[in-house]
């Protein structure tokens, strides 16, 4: 059995992991003379992690993954309830981000040291999450869950279709986002 689910949670952790290495690359560079695209493309970037990571990956690992894989290889269950902590906060982490954000781009620079100093930590975080859980959880699962269960977890990954994989179009509700977010953030994300 494929296991496509496997290669999708991979390629989605792969594309974020760009990301939150663009977004920091951004900040070192700072919004320099063009203020304007630098808060655009970092809000479009938190928005895309509270729209697909946030909405589309993490429910799916937490309703239907992590279960399998707790109930077939226990010795795991420690690092699935890290993981579940994690996706029980990692929700409003990203909005609270993007409000700060917001606070040093309405408010001024007096508010630039808190984005900043919530930023690394945030990105080094999610980090070490998808670390964990492609170190620890995806290999217990592939040695522990059946044909049956990779079938029923495959399918729902299958739906995910995160476009900054490069597998899939954005659809038309998502096509401006990653437009914007591709032309202009630094690389490996986008080209500017």
């Amino acid at each position: 059995m494929k296991k496509r689910s496997l290669h999708i949670i991979r390629d989605e952790h792969a594309s974020l992991a760009a990301m939150l290495h663009a977004m920091m690359k951004m900040m070192e560079r700072g919004p320099a003379e063009d203020a304007g695209q630098f808060f655009e493309v970092m809000r479009a970037m938190l928005f895309y992690i509270d729209e697909f990571p946030e909405q589309l990956h993490h429910p799916k690992e937490s309703n239907l993954l992590f279960p399998k894989v707790a109930k077939k290889a226990p010795e795991v269950r420690g690092a699935i309830d890290r993981l579940e902590r994690d996706h029980m906060h990692s929700e409003k982490a990203v909005r609270d981000l993007l409000h700060l954000l917001l606070a040093w781009e309405m408010v001024g620079n007096t508010r630039k040291a808190a984005f900043e100093n919530a930023l690394g930590p945030y990105v080094e975080s999610y980090l070490d999450h998808m670390r964990l859980e492609e170190t620890v959880i995806l290999p217990a699962a592939q040695n522990a869950l059946t044909d049956e269960d990779w079938v029923e977890v495959d399918q729902a990954f299958d739906l995910n279709a995160d476009p900054l994989t490069g597998k899939y179009p954005p659809g038309p509700a998502f096509e401006k986002l990653f437009s914007r977010i591709v032309s202009k953030a630094p690389a490996p994300i986008g080209l500017g």
